[in-house]
């Protein structure tokens, strides 16, 4: 089952949710309508024998209380879903979260930073917010969002200081997983559905105080007892789903952070630690996001099928059958924590050959060589590889060699530009760096336009050395470090940068698609925080009224990649073939047809297909750059780049 496949699901979960959410509001409405008529024929009977029972039949009677709770429902899991609006920072805030600056000195806080960058890197997806949750001293992390683009990482103190390092990465693994796996935004949807069926209940007590005032036979007192009741039978129900649905996702998360990390002693290690120090979470609002959680976070309910997670016994077998029961001490050692302390990294094992040829790709160095300061040489592709399938087999799916080539890119990057990476306003001055023209001449009229701020134009000076060693493939990872760090400007500061990065590219009066691409990707990824707006939903579910957009993408990246007019035409036609299309609606467009207009047109549109959609489209993009048999960094990470833009993470490319 590839990313595709697990994103299809994930939106099938969520049709099931609402199907399930429907039942409960039924079955919700006509216990309502019961307890109001049983209610007010109750208060009535005082003046007459008996209780009345006949306005349960009266369909005006129905009606009122069905819309009444229909409206009492639909207006508290709004109210939820809107609180969560904010993703993940919310939801790690909502349970006293703190962020993790991106420049913190200090150990734990800076262990957890890298291994959280080296699992983005090596997933395709952007640099999550990281929280710790100080008040808290069990082990227990938790993923939260509703896309990549506002998904927040959080673990608790008790983590930090309890877990080494193959442990942590196992953990955060596992939470990588349940993004990768699109199951947060369904995690807030369920937070929403509970909650609004809880407010039959909150209402229901409101009403049970209320005073009958020397009035005799006041029904609201009893009305409000049954509606308390009803409310938290529902809300029972609503956490039998919520406790099915989050254990069935637990397992697979765990063998996803396996395949991650090929590490299932980091994992089964660090639930062996949660035995002996527990995993509950002490915060008011930790019941609300159980589901959330690593590990069980509310303590042991006594009925597992009531539980949001598995036993925890049992996860440790899965990945450990040989265990002996005991758990162990939660009490880091001296050594492991030297090792957690020392900086030099281990050399990640080169690829081997048959992942490559698997792959039919040859993009990148080994992961064990240090990138160079030159461009290296395009490497053969064989002409009859399957390219498509092999790319976007590879989507959501990294690992353990995406993630020791992480590790080492990381290690070998200029350190001026990964200090840089995690400081707001120096952060800003690197993007301004990426994009900086090899032409003296135009380099002096762009860093012209950045002496009204003194301090940008001096740091961008210091960079400038670190940028000229910095290998193509330094790029993308670059802008995935500074996207924790610019997230920490104000709104103005934002929009000042996001106005000089234009600037600085329309400089030299063209635009190449490098440039528009990380622009686009800025957009992308902090816009929604500076200026939200409502997420488009998806309105396109079959390839048709999309073809002209998905030709827009192949014809420019045909027309990048090759200057020769016949093998631009072979590239365009290798890529389109890989799309359903009927004689004569393809054709290869010039290149003032797919220009940086066209090409935003295209993307803003196909980021409304289906998941099954961009699968195509990204497959028909990675053979088009593949046709001539080799593939250029610059073309790689181009198409990584187009893929983020699509919500569809994409690992580096890797080659011994």
């Amino acid at each position: 089952m590839d990313f595709f496949e697990r994103q299809e699901i994930a939106r099938r979960n969520t049709r099931w949710l609402v199907v399930y959410f429907i039942l409960a509001v039924i079955g919700t409405v006509i216990a309502v309508h019961f307890a109001v008529t049983l209610a007010f024929s109750y208060g009535e009977s005082n003046s007459r024998n008996g209780v009345d029972l006949s306005p349960m039949w009266d369909p005006q009677c129905f009606l009122g209380v069905f819309l009444g709770t229909l409206a009492v429902v639909t207006i508290g899991s709004t109210y939820k879903i809107a609180q969560l609006a904010g993703g993940g920072s919310v939801v790690a805030e909502m349970l006293g979260g703190r962020p993790v600056a991106a420049n913190t000195t200090e150990p734990g806080e800076r262990r957890l930073l890298h291994v959280v960058e080296e699992m983005a890197i090596a997933s395709g997806t952007p640099m999550p917010l990281v929280y710790v949750l100080p008040n808290e001293g069990t082990i227990n992390a938790f993923a939260a969002g509703h896309s990549t683009s506002d998904m927040a990482v959080a673990v608790t103190r008790g983590a930090l200081q309890s877990l080494n390092r193959d442990e942590l990465q196992g953990v955060i693994g596992h939470e990588f997983s349940h993004i990768l796996n699109g199951d947060m935004k369904l995690n807030l949807r369920l937070m929403g559905i509970v909650f609004g069926i809880l407010c039959i209940a909150l209402i229901g007590r409101m009403l049970m105080r209320v005073r009958s005032s020397g009035k005799k036979g006041n029904p609201l007192p009893l009305l409000g007892l049954l509606l308390f009741l009803i409310g938290y039978i529902g809300v029972f129900f609503g956490k039998l789903i919520k406790s099915a649905v989050s254990r069935q996702r637990e397992f697979l998360a765990d063998a996803a952070s396996v395949q991650f990390t090929r590490n299932p002693s980091g994992l089964a290690n660090a639930l062996k630690k949660v035995g002996s120090r527990s995993s509950t979470i002490s915060d008011a609002n930790a019941e609300d996001a159980s589901h959330l959680f690593f590990a069980n976070g509310l303590g042991d309910l006594g009925f597992e099928w009531m539980s949001t997670h598995p036993p925890l016994e049992e996860r440790i077998r899965e990945l450990d059958p040989q265990w002996d029961g005991k758990f162990l001490s939660a009490t880091r050692t001296e050594l492991e924590v030297m090792a957690d302390l020392a900086t030099k990294k281990k050399p990640a094992p080169p690829l081997p050959a048959e992942l490559t040829n698997a792959l039919g790709l040859g993009i990148l160095a080994s992961a064990a060589e240090a990138p160079p300061a030159v461009t290296p040489p395009l490497v053969a592709v064989p002409a009859t590889s399957p390219v498509s399938s092999s790319v976007t087999n590879s989507v959501g799916a990294p690992t353990a060699r995406h993630l020791a080539y992480a590790e080492d890119l990381l290690a070998h990057l200029p350190e001026s530009l990964t200090v840089a990476a995690r400081e707001p306003l120096s952060a800003t001055a690197l993007l301004y760096g990426l994009v900086l023209s090899p032409d003296e001449t135009i380099r002096t009229r762009q860093l012209r336009l950045l002496e009204n701020d003194p301090v940008v134009h001096a740091e961008l000076q210091n960079l400038q050395s670190g940028l000229a060693a910095l290998d193509v493939r330094g790029r993308l990872p670059l802008v995935t470090l500074a996207m924790t760090a610019l997230r920490h400007l104000s709104a103005t500061q934002y929009d000042v940068f996001t106005r000089t990065l234009q600037s600085l590219i329309e400089e030299d009066g063209q635009i190449d698609l490098f440039e528009y691409l990380l622009q686009k990707t800025v957009q992308h990824r902090l816009d929604p925080q500076f200026h939200p707006v409502a997420k488009r939903p998806v309105q396109y579910y079959v390839v048709k009224p999309v073809l002209p957009d998905c030709l827009v993408l192949l014809s420019a990246l045909a027309n990048f990649g090759h200057a020769d007019p016949v093998q631009t035409q072979r590239a365009f036609l290798r890529g389109a073939q890989e799309l359903p299309f009927a004689a004569g609606e393809i054709r290869l467009l010039e290149p003032k047809e797919c220009g940086i207009g066209p090409i935003d047109d295209a993307l803003n549109r196909l980021n409304q297909t289906t998941p099954q959609i961009k699968k195509l489209v990204l497959g028909a993009c990675a053979e088009t750059v593949a046709d001539d048999g080799a593939i250029h960094p610059n073309e790689a990470e181009l198409l990584r780049a187009m893929a983020d833009t699509l919500d569809c993470p994409l690992p580096p490319f890797l080659t011994v």
